[in-house]
């Protein structure tokens, strides 16, 4: 089994501010992609430390927390946004062309992100690849709306394509069914269907400290640029077994049929547009945050204990803190002038239980005596 490899590509590490060439080209290369693998780190928070609105891990050292006094994020911060590229040569040729990108957000401001990332999301002509990704996009959105405002976050990614769905279905399971409970992790994908062994060491290493290692940058890039090669050997079956249709097809039918799309002889070629809207049509889903999503999953439990006032009620009582109506003390309705008054009914109950049980045992007692004498 093979180490991974450098990816076969240059990897741009993309810091500073919207001027810089980095930037420009990822912007460039998020327009013009067919299909975008996505993964994101953030550092590792333990159980119950809270979450810290810190502004040089929001992307914009400069500006004062008063100005817009953001709400501290209730999710990890993402620190480093990883984005594969796959899209047409342009220059005439057969292949495609792919640039993987390493975006560092606690360097490169996130008002500059937001609108090109949101459109991209949304973008329904370009699949979007990703690995468990709804998490990632629930940390992103939480980044992004702490540092530029509550309506600046992400809530739906479409169409999207999760990796674990094209494990299995190259593992021959059946689509009808539901998928196996247990998860296969990344690396384990990697390792089984590429043949290449994904190193997990940095997988939790501080992903805000600054500079960031080689070893840190190749681990990133690599999560993201093997799920276009995951995504290849999808496409290659999809097409062996003349699933693709062709255009006019897909307008008048959303099934496939087996006209089969010839693809580019390239290793890893993207096939032809006609191709991957097949995929698209029949195979990608989508990824959509609800307002459940937004809350940490403690504040979900808390309010799974909470009982609603008039569940399993006949009346609708109002349970204040306050008693309402008389005291159960007053001589009107029992009592004696006394507080006490509930101790005593609670005494007498007590009593009357406890006798009723020595009834109930001296009668077996008598019973067992009467049939072991006759």
């Amino acid at each position: 089994m093979d180490h991974a490899p450098a990816p076969p590509f240059a990897v741009h590490l993309v810091t500073g501010g919207g001027s810089s060439s980095g930037i420009a080209l990822l912007l460039r290369s998020l327009a013009a992609a067919r299909v975008v693998a996505l993964d994101a780190e953030w550092k590792p928070r333990r159980r119950g430390s809270p979450a810290a609105a810190d502004p040089a891990a929001l992307g914009d050292d400069t500006t004062p927390a008063s100005e817009t006094s953001p709400a501290p994020p209730k999710f990890p911060t993402v620190t480093l946004l990883q984005v594969a590229c796959r899209f047409s040569d342009g220059g005439g040729g057969e292949g495609e062309r792919s640039e993987v990108f390493v975006v560092d957000l606690l360097s490169v401001p996130l008002a500059d992100l937001w609108a090109p990332l949101r459109e991209l999301f949304e973008r329904p002509e370009t699949l979007k690849l990703g690995f468990r990704f709804k998490q990632d996009l629930v940390y992103l959105s939480s980044t992004f709306s702490a540092a530029l405002g509550c309506d600046s976050g992400f809530d739906r990614v479409e169409p999207f394509l999760d990796v674990t769905n094209i494990y299995y279905y190259l593992k021959g399971h059946d689509r009808q069914k539901k998928l196996p409970k247990e998860t296969k992790s990344l690396a384990t994908i990697c390792e089984e269907l590429l043949g290449i062994l994904l190193s997990k060491e940095l997988q939790c290493s501080d992903w805000s400290c600054r500079p960031l290692s080689e070893g840190q940058i190749q681990y990133a890039a690599s999560d993201a640029y093997y799920l276009l090669d995951i995504f290849d050997l999808f496409q290659k079956r999809i097409t062996m077994e003349g699933k693709c249709s062709s255009t006019t097809e897909l307008t008048s039918d959303r099934h496939c049929s087996s006209v089969v799309i010839e693809c580019s002889s390239s290793g890893y070629g993207i096939c032809s547009g006609s191709c991957l809207m097949s995929i698209v049509t029949k195979y990608s889903e989508k990824i959509i945050l609800t307002e459940s999503d937004a809350k940490p999953r403690t504040s979900r439990r808390k309010e799974k204990l909470k009982i609603p006032a008039n569940a399993k009620r006949k009346d609708n009582v109002d349970c204040s803190s306050e008693w309402q109506g008389p005291p159960p003390w007053d001589p009107s309705i029992g009592g004696d002038g006394y507080p006490k008054f509930l101790c005593d009914v609670m005494g007498s109950i007590k009593s009357n239980i406890q006798g009723r049980k020595n009834i109930i045992n001296t009668g077996c007692q008598a019973l067992e005596i009467s049939i072991f004498s006759w």
